[in-house]
């Protein structure tokens, strides 16, 4: 199973594909990173370019699955819509090659990774490496877009939030 794994960000997307053999425990990153876009790029260009990397990603390691950070809670409304924004560029190219999205809240995640849903970045990006035995630890934003991954992995039954269908762990 290949996963495609999103932490949407209007200046920084993590993303990674991360694979798991069927009956196998051995998970591995087939590639993460993060699309950076200038602080001065106008918030459309920006979403192009998101839209434009992931579509990338997707037609190269065509990923059978979608998991992505849900929306945070935010007290300032622009941020709020920035933040809908970017995690909207994020999702489309996902739903345009009809793989189906899910979505995991933030502490989720951590606890999924760390075992607890307070973890700061370190944290996360430590265990990251160590689950997966990498070489270098990973920026911040690409090891919370594998650690969406693995709570995918690690996840019972989801919702894809495309469809609205129940499905079971993988």
């Amino acid at each position: 199973m290949k996963i495609l794994s999103i932490d949407p960000g209007l200046r920084k997307t993590g993303f990674a594909v991360i694979e798991r053999e069927e009956g196998q425990d051995l998970i591995k990153a087939l590639t993460f990173g993060v699309i950076r876009n200038p602080q001065k790029a106008l918030q459309s260009s920006c979403l192009v370019n998101i839209r434009n990397e992931l579509n990338t990603v997707i037609r190269k390691y065509e990923p059978e699955e979608c998991a992505v950070e849900s929306v945070i809670y935010v007290q300032n409304y622009k941020t709020a819509i920035t933040m809908g924004a970017a995690r909207a560029a994020a999702i489309i190219p996902a739903a345009s090659h009809g793989i189906p999205v899910y979505e995991y809240a933030p502490k989720r995640i951590k606890q999924a990774v760390v075992g607890k849903g307070a973890a700061k970045k370190e944290q996360v990006a430590f265990m990251i490496r160590s689950l997966l035995s990498l070489k270098e630890t990973p920026t911040p934003d690409a090891a919370d877009a594998i650690a969406v991954g693995l709570a995918h992995l690690y996840a019972g039954e989801r919702i894809d939030i495309s469809s609205g269908k129940k499905t079971g762990p993988i």
